[in-house]
């Protein structure tokens, strides 16, 4: 089965989008209305693309419930919400960006939930001073991946979603293509563009509870826009969902919407306490996402958590008519997977790694890399969320980005008048894919994977100090020895077992860059909690930057324009009466 019998597939486009989920098809549609050549590549089938599971709705400062609100005061809750360690341009063009993101899926049929005047309904999310999330139930995500699928297929768009890109081929600095395989019948396949967009997620697989899925988020985008020659940024910066599953585990971590509490569930400690009264007695369940992780992460430490190592999720007490209507989906995958009826039992839950809130360095005009010819978007780029990310943002953010970096991607290749190729990048990616296939070495990737899960959840956790991130180092040293003796073994099934090897790749690579920037944040902020450090250091607003072999260096924060940095600053209402959280 050695893909060095095989024949080597040659294939050439354009631009080519690496990754099929909301901000790879934004771009891929922004491309061929532009009447650029495209061609969107992913290991994951399309209709499943991880933007499915982004339950709860998309920002824009519409004004269709709230007439007051504005781009500038949702930039202001974004920079505020990150601890102002976003960057003020990406921050302006997402949100000055929103209106028309949200138009672009109206015009393309999306089954927004609508008041009965045909107006757009808005709700609150946590930390958002005016009703400005747009959803669709608690699918919204999924109707959004599939209305932008339709939208591709009506355009054309070229997709192959079984190719799993292992290189981002470049030469005297600049891109000219990818190198990858194909999963079901492990072929090489080399592709050739004069531009790449890199939008192929996040790293939250490499936590031991984790909203994505077995092959998803692992790292892959951290790994190819490194090894290209792009830096990362803010890699240590993880947001945790307060409440992800403990059982069964092939699906510890899924996510329990955070409107489980925002319809009115209440947490619960193994005594019964009700205990975010301890740590925010104001807002209670309905406080943000990096403190109610926090509280049910401390809870569980000092020893008030379940026996499994979790606290409980009750909406039990409200009418089952009201869990149906708003809440089914949640209601749906507890009876699938626990056979357990919300209706009448508390749900187990953990804080659970969910979004990778840094990711590769962009520009804001465009989210260039600095890496001529590659772009990153989506939760692969960085620079939006900061130390946290202000709910809805993720989604509004791939379809602003998604229509900028498409119109971008098709300038520059307009304008590319000489391709330069390298043999050696080619044979390097060849060499590395063939060892894997022909080695003969014991490891085996997805036990290796776990040991990188294992040692993330317990020294890069909700909770971080210098001694357990260097201990964590130590460790994924001995892995990384470890993983120089990995050997893929496909069979009659496909090539999975490839595609595992190079996921591990990718996690390890992420692990080291979260580690090492971890160590260097020597403070609390956000989402990221230093026990040895428990103040916010005023020296240390900015981002880290790691790229392999070079360490990490820091970026102090841009200043934010006066339109939006004295609103953030401003004191803000934390009332939250008929408020959804996060």
């Amino acid at each position: 089965m050695s893909s060095s019998t095989r024949h080597e597939r040659l294939l050439s486009t354009s631009v080519l989008v690496i990754g099929t989920g909301g901000a790879g098809l934004r771009a891929s549609i922004e491309l061929a209305e532009r009447g650029v050549e495209v061609l969107a590549v992913g290991k994951r089938r399309k209709h499943d693309a991880h933007t499915t599971l982004a339950a709860g709705g998309i920002n824009a400062a519409l004004g269709t419930m709230d007439p007051e609100d504005s781009w500038e005061q949702h930039a202001a809750d974004t920079l505020r919400e990150s601890y102002f360690l976003a960057d003020p341009a990406i921050v302006e063009h997402v949100t000055r960006g929103a209106a028309e993101g949200i138009g672009d899926l109206e015009r393309w049929g999306m089954p927004f939930a609508r008041e009965d005047d045909g107006r757009i309904s808005q709700r609150f999310f946590g930390a958002h001073t005016y009703r400005r999330t747009a959803y669709a139930g608690d699918y919204t995500g999924l109707e959004i991946q599939r209305t932008l699928v339709r939208r591709a297929t009506e355009l054309q768009v070229r997709v192959i979603d079984t190719i799993y890109i292992t290189r981002i081929l470049v030469a005297d600095g600049t891109v000219f293509g990818v190198y990858g395989f194909d999963i079901v019948d492990g072929a090489p396949v080399q592709i050739r563009a004069d531009a790449v967009i890199l939008a192929a997620g996040g790293h939250t697989r490499i936590w031991r509870y984790t909203s994505s899925r077995r092959d998803e988020n692992t790292g892959d985008s951290f790994r190819l826009a490194a090894l290209a020659g792009a830096r990362l940024r803010d890699a240590e910066l993880v947001q945790f969902h307060p409440s992800g599953l403990l059982e069964p585990d092939d699906a510890a971590g899924t996510l329990v919407s955070e409107a489980a509490r925002g319809e009115g569930g209440v947490l619960r400690n193994a005594d019964g306490e009700r205990f975010m009264e301890r740590y925010d007695p104001e807002r209670m369940e309905l406080s943000t996402r990096d403190r109610v992780a926090l509280a049910n992460y401390t809870e569980i430490a000092e020893g008030r958590g379940t026996k499994r190592g979790g606290v409980l999720l009750d909406v039990s007490h409200l009418p089952r008519e009201q869990i149906l209507d708003r809440l089914p989906r949640l209601y749906r995958t507890m009876i699938d997977l626990q056979m357990l009826d919300i209706t009448e039992q508390p749900i187990e839950v953990a804080p659970t790694a969910h979004y990778s809130m840094g990711g590769v360095w962009v520009a804001p005009e465009d989210h260039s890399t600095g890496v001529e010819g590659l772009y990153a978007i989506g939760e692969a780029s960085s620079g939006l969320h900061g130390a946290n990310r202000l709910g809805g943002n993720s989604l509004i953010e791939l379809l602003v980005y998604g229509r900028i970096t498409g119109a971008a991607a098709a300038d520059y290749v307009a304008q590319r008048s000489a391709v330069v190729r390298s043999q050696e990048a080619v044979g390097e990616a060849r060499a590395e894919m063939t060892s894997l296939l022909e080695g003969t070495g014991r490891e085996t990737p997805r036990r290796l994977q776990r040991a990188i899960r294992d040692l993330m959840t317990e020294h890069a956790g909700v909770v971080r100090s210098e001694d357990g991130l260097r201990r964590g180092l130590e460790q994924l040293g001995e892995l990384e020895e470890r993983e120089l003796h990995v050997a893929a073994h496909p069979d009659i099934a496909g090539f999975d077992d490839l595609a595992h090897a190079f996921d591990l790749k990718g996690s390890l690579l992420a692990a080291r860059a979260t580690l090492e920037s971890a160590i260097e944040r020597r403070e609390t902020r956000g989402c990221h909690n230093r026990s040895d450090f428990p103040e916010t250091d005023e020296a240390l607003r900015g981002s880290f930057l790691w790229a392999p072999g070079a360490g990490v260096t820091f970026e102090p924060a841009a200043p934010a324009p006066d339109s939006f940095r004295e609103l953030a600053e401003r004191t803000t209402d934390d009332a939250v009466a008929g408020k959804l959280v996060e």
